[in-house]
């Protein structure tokens, strides 16, 4: 907002999410603080309360609603806020082609998209959700470790490694849904 006249004023360019959300820049987050930065935020500039200001307010308005939202699920998510540190420090996120990920590590991913392939059945579906997330868990704990060592090729495979499990919750999604 302008100091003098308060009308809402145009996003920055290329903000800081986690400035934006009021978070030291860390993988490690307080997601509490997280949702309470997003809900302060989202109540000062959600559109609906620019119903009646100027046009150019009201965009804007539609601007920092969007840019927060987008800020809010980028850094609650360990996945994409990991990409965007690595982007922060200038590190290039690996490429599906990369795939220097170990041979055993792969085949557990053939395993479970195969598995994922069969026939509709809950028990097996039950499992491999909570294999998913005992493995997302466990990666989320070791990419956090591999930031606090200041290891970033290390997070950039372990986040790989994240994505790969995240295209299977995904696809677990999918078969859940009834059809």
């Amino acid at each position: 907002f302008c100091p003098g006249c308060q009308a809402l004023q145009p996003p920055a360019p290329r903000p800081d999410l986690f400035r934006l959300m009021d978070c030291d820049r860390s993988f490690r987050i307080d997601a509490q603080q997280l949702q309470r930065r997003f809900r302060s935020l989202q109540r000062a500039v959600h559109p609906d309360r620019f119903g009646q200001r100027p046009p150019k307010e009201q965009y804007y308005s539609e601007q920092h609603s969007s840019l927060i939202n987008k800020a809010y699920q980028t850094l609650l998510n360990p996945l994409s806020r990991g990409l965007y540190l690595l982007e922060l420090r200038g590190v290039e996120p690996a490429q599906e082609t990369d795939c220097d990920a170990d041979s055993a590590f792969l085949m557990e991913i053939m395993e479970i998209n195969e598995k994922l392939a069969e026939p509709k059945n809950e028990t097996i579906l039950e499992e491999i959700e909570t294999l998913i997330k005992v493995k997302q868990e466990q990666l989320t704990r070791e990419v956090t470790a591999a930031f606090e060592r200041d290891d970033l090729q290390e997070a950039k495979k372990l986040l790989a490694k994240m994505k790969y499990f995240a295209n299977l919750e995904d696809k677990l999604k999918a078969k859940k849904i009834p059809s």
